[in-house]
């Protein structure tokens, strides 16, 4: 947080790379096992498959997206000053954690049952903002970690999430939800 001052853990010239490293390799991880691994199509998600997990996994995404926009607006808060700033970081960073564990049965099923394809232009675009989100994840939670950041470093990491799990709704949730069809797709 702006103002905030942390003692340097020693390290110092590590992290700023660790920063951008991290999230590059979780991506690239993401995206190698997406397309190594054997897709299952029939695989369930809370005991629901086919039609149904694609429903479950919708309305999951629609949570995670209203979770992001509450998210934002409590980043938003995060920079007022004044005695309200300190539950507003607590509530952000509950929120986080929450849509990053709400994220997960999602993404499990996405990887397992369908790979990262890039068989159409949909498909690509969710594959690849699906495999940037979690790299967005890593370099939001290492730069928390990081005192003295430039002011903008968190809103761009932050906007960067919130980017994702809208472009990942788009190309999914949405699309499912509106019959298969998304504008631009």
């Amino acid at each position: 947080m702006a103002g905030r001052h942390r003692p340097d853990r020693g390290g110092s010239a590590v992290l700023p790379v660790l920063a951008l490293v991290a999230p590059l390799a979780v991506s690239l991880g993401l995206l190698w096992f997406g397309r190594a691994h054997v897709p299952d199509p029939g695989r369930s998600l809370f005991g629901a498959s086919g039609e149904d997990a694609l429903r479950l996994k919708s309305w999951l995404g629609t949570a995670l997206l209203g979770l992001a926009l509450v998210q934002v607006l409590l980043a938003l808060g995060m920079y007022r000053r004044g005695p309200a700033a300190r539950p507003v970081r607590r509530a952000h960073r509950v929120g986080g954690w929450l849509a990053f564990a709400l994220s997960l049965p999602i993404a499990q099923h996405c990887l397992l049952a369908y790979g990262v394809q890039f068989t159409d232009v949909r498909v690509g675009v969710h594959s690849a903002a699906g495999c940037f989100l979690y790299g967005a994840f890593a370099a939001k939670v290492l730069l928390v970690r990081r005192g003295g950041l430039p002011g903008w470093a968190l809103p761009v990491a932050g906007g960067a999430l919130f980017c994702a799990v809208g472009v990942l709704w788009w190309a999914a949730a949405l699309w499912f939800l509106n019959g298969y069809s998304t504008p631009w797709f």
